[in-house]
């Protein structure tokens, strides 16, 4: 036991063991460790005459402290000497004793049982009075006791009794279970090479590692291995590969020190590791990000109503579902379309029947924003991609039968305004114009085609329904083809090679990009405006600081761990409509013109915690401010409420420059969105149909299209540059190439 600053009284004292939630010594979970009172008599304990000793070790008190809060045993001491030092280990006698209860059933006593054989095990460690162990090695250890807590029903008995006794672990195993090449890909070139000197193979003349792995795998059959020669005499021996057999000089060589974990092992730590964390971007290097201060989470509750994997069969289909991903992705990297198509058709057949599954009668259906942890997302992901690999291979008819097979199997995805677009431009290529037409006037109307989708369909739409094939003109064809306002300029190039970045010469005479090239004109003879280029970043950013109480409010089953960046259902419908009173609330604020003083509270509230969308880095609070206050209430209440809505659709394509300029010392200002094009660029649908949403908000938005000019200019005086008859100020002894002009275009 570690003691507080209190002295001990005497050898043989009583004890009494309670569970202090809020001992600062403890981890932050209910397993925290317990603390001692002693008193003369354990039978006449009370709180005026307790005196606090001290606690119990962490490893002891994590695996105690659940069988003493759900009163599964009961606990009662003494000490058994007193320490010659006042801080020292004080050593104790515990004396614990399981409850019976003739009316519980097997599967009531399931759970002390395994609470029960996990204190029995950290018992029979014998090291509770040693130091701590590692910080990684105590998280590891939380993290199998939470999935356990959260998700025993996944596990089957042998694999919770696997996780109860892993640090008993024997590391023994049967060499014969070893795939060989898995094995000798363990031995480096020179190994390889002395390997083949010992099977007398000193003929052999490769010296490339995957022709040593070769030349070494021919040697070997049905588990022997052949000799040219040995040094007991015996010409063409053959040495079996079996374990604990004095001849077997590879097996001794390679595994003498070699450590390989068993497959059992590494499949259910990976399930255990995902369950935790339900995200696959993620590990136990989070645990150590945060004990070293590097990363820092928000703080919410997690307040969890419904399990994620309803099932043991739901989590066994998703990983099945990972994997068949994973083979695709290794597949298309080694160019093996065989094995790509067989993912493919795997993936349809198993979407084919998911609908009957999923769709069976429970009791409680779980969120709809738990569907991202379900087989059919993983398998309409492969089978997007599926697709994709079919019209690169010009395989229209197989794009055409995948692309259906999506839209009438997954009914709730935004991906559907994908697939309805690529499937009309599918049936176009076939010569099958008005299948491809209806295509697109049923995607125009599904309501989960959004965004770009949408725009790009509506604009196929106006294309492909002239008469005769359509008489009446849809209603958003004039909002489809909406003038842009535009502004060219025209800039020196480094070189117009084609498929080339685009570099040109700043006004700083320094090479840039085509964004820094239009900030610096922006700046100078643009107007006066300062900026940044962010593409949608900065917006990101002020919607995370402007919306943080709504973002990690507490909702049911959205916030499942202590490592989570954003809600669950943040890029779903549900985000707004769980949260549509606080969202409101905020943006009413927002709109009545305090959003500075929002934005300046939540910056100094939460400044460094990861938040999904905000980069404390990239954009300062001065920066932040300016773009809040030029932009006005109104506009950011409208952009704000169009992100909360459908944050998924509409957190990308935003215009690449956000420009603000102060008009007077009371802080008054304006704000201007710019797309940035190089001479060989085109708008995307999702850029358009951001810059017509941020046009109907009131915004000032425009694209700015940059145009070669490789001619040289003329210097009329210091610091101007005369072209095309325009005369443009620029930096003493800089070459600058840029003239603005002005137009409306398509």
């Amino acid at each position: 036991m570690e003691q507080t600053d209190r002295n001990v009284s005497s050898d043989g004292a009583f004890l009494s063991l309670n569970n202090d939630k809020v001992n600062s010594k403890g981890s932050a979970n209910a397993s925290s460790p317990g603390c001692l009172h002693g008193s003369p008599d354990i039978s006449e304990t009370c709180y005026e005459c307790e005196q606090m000793l001290g606690y119990l070790p962490r490893e002891l008190a994590k695996v105690l402290a659940p069988l003493l809060d759900r009163h599964y045993i009961e606990c009662e001491g003494c000490v058994v000497g007193v320490p010659e030092q006042q801080l020292d280990h004080v050593p104790i006698q515990l004396k614990c004793q399981k409850y019976t209860d003739e009316n519980e059933s097997y599967d009531d006593l399931k759970h002390p049982q395994f609470l029960w054989e996990n204190f029995i095990g950290a018992v029979g460690n014998g090291n509770l009075l040693q130091p701590s162990s590692t910080r990684y090695q105590t998280n590891f250890s939380l993290m199998i006791t939470d999935v356990m807590a959260n998700h025993s029903h996944l596990f089957s008995d042998k694999e919770k009794s696997f996780l109860g006794y892993i640090d008993m672990i024997s590391c023994m195993d049967d060499l014969s279970n070893y795939d060989l090449k898995e094995v000798i890909d363990v031995l480096s070139v020179p190994e390889m090479k002395e390997i083949l000197k010992e099977l007398q193979k000193n003929n052999v003349s490769c010296t490339r590692r995957h022709e040593l792995l070769s030349t070494l795998l021919s040697l070997y059959h049905n588990g022997t291995w052949l000799y040219a020669c040995c040094p007991c005499g015996y010409h063409g021996l053959l040495r079996k590969f079996t374990p604990g057999t004095c001849s077997t000089i590879l097996p001794k060589r390679i595994l003498r020190t070699c450590i390989r974990i068993s497959d059992v092992a590494d499949e259910l730590l990976w399930r255990v590791q995902m369950l935790f964390f339900l995200n696959g971007d993620q590990d136990l290097s989070s645990f150590l990000l945060v004990d070293l201060g590097l990363v820092r989470f928000p703080v919410y509750a997690c307040t969890i109503s419904h399990r994620v994997f309803q099932e043991r069969n739901d989590l066994l289909q998703y990983e099945e579902a990972i994997q068949v991903a994973q083979v695709m992705d290794q597949s298309l990297d080694n160019s093996n379309m065989e094995m790509v198509t067989r993912c493919i058709e795997l993936s349809e057949k198993r979407l084919s029947t998911a609908p009957k599954e999923e769709n069976a009668t429970r009791a409680e259906p779980p969120p709809s924003f738990f569907s991202r942890f379900s087989a059919s997302l993983v398998y309409s992901k492969i089978l997007t991609l599926g697709a994709s690999v079919y019209e690169r291979d010009r395989r229209y008819t197989d794009a055409i039968r995948v692309l259906k097979r999506l839209l009438s199997t997954v009914a709730s995805d935004r991906k559907r305004g994908y697939w309805a677009l690529r499937l009309s431009v599918d049936l176009e290529h076939m010569n099958r114009s008005n299948e491809s037409l209806s295509i697109a006037e049923a995607g125009v109307i599904d309501p989960w085609v959004r965004a770009g989708s949408k725009i790009a369909l509506q604009r196929r739409v106006v294309r492909l329904s002239k008469p005769p094939r359509r008489w009446k003109v849809p209603s958003y064809a004039n909002a489809v083809t909406k003038n842009i306002k535009e502004v060219n300029i025209e800039g020196r190039p480094l070189n117009c090679e084609t498929g080339a970045k685009n570099v040109f010469y700043g006004y700083d005479g320094e090479l840039c990009g085509v964004e820094q090239l239009a900030l610096q004109y922006y700046a100078d003879e643009g107007g006066g405006w300062r900026g940044t280029h962010s593409e949608g970043g900065i917006w990101m950013t002020i919607f995370g600081l402007l919306m943080w109480d709504a973002i990690f409010s507490d909702v049911p089953d959205v916030f499942q761990t202590k490592f989570q960046t954003a809600p669950l259902d943040l890029e779903t419908d549900e985000f707004y409509r769980s949260r549509k009173d606080l969202i409101e609330s905020q943006l009413k604020k927002i709109q009545d013109g305090i959003a500075e003083e929002i934005l300046i509270s939540s910056w100094e509230l939460h400044q460094g915690t990861s938040c999904r969308g905000v980069n404390w880095d990239r954009h300062s609070l001065t920066d932040l401010r300016a773009a809040v206050v030029c932009t006005g209430g109104h506009r950011l209440a409208s952009l704000l409420r169009h992100l909360a809505l459908d944050y998924r659709s509409w957190s990308s394509g935003m215009p690449d420059l956000l420009l603000w300029r102060f008009l007077d010392e009371r802080g008054g200002g304006e704000a201007k969105l710019v797309e940035v094009k190089g001479p060989r660029d085109q708008l995307s649908e999702q850029q358009r149909a951001w810059i017509l949403v941020l046009m109907d908000f009131g915004f000032d938005v425009e694209v700015c299209k940059i145009a070669e000019n490789e001619k040289d200019g003329l210097f009329q005086s210091p610091g101007h540059l005369t072209m095309i008859g325009a005369s443009i100020p620029t930096a003493q002894n800089s070459y600058v190439w840029a003239k603005p002009t002005m137009s409306i275009g398509q």
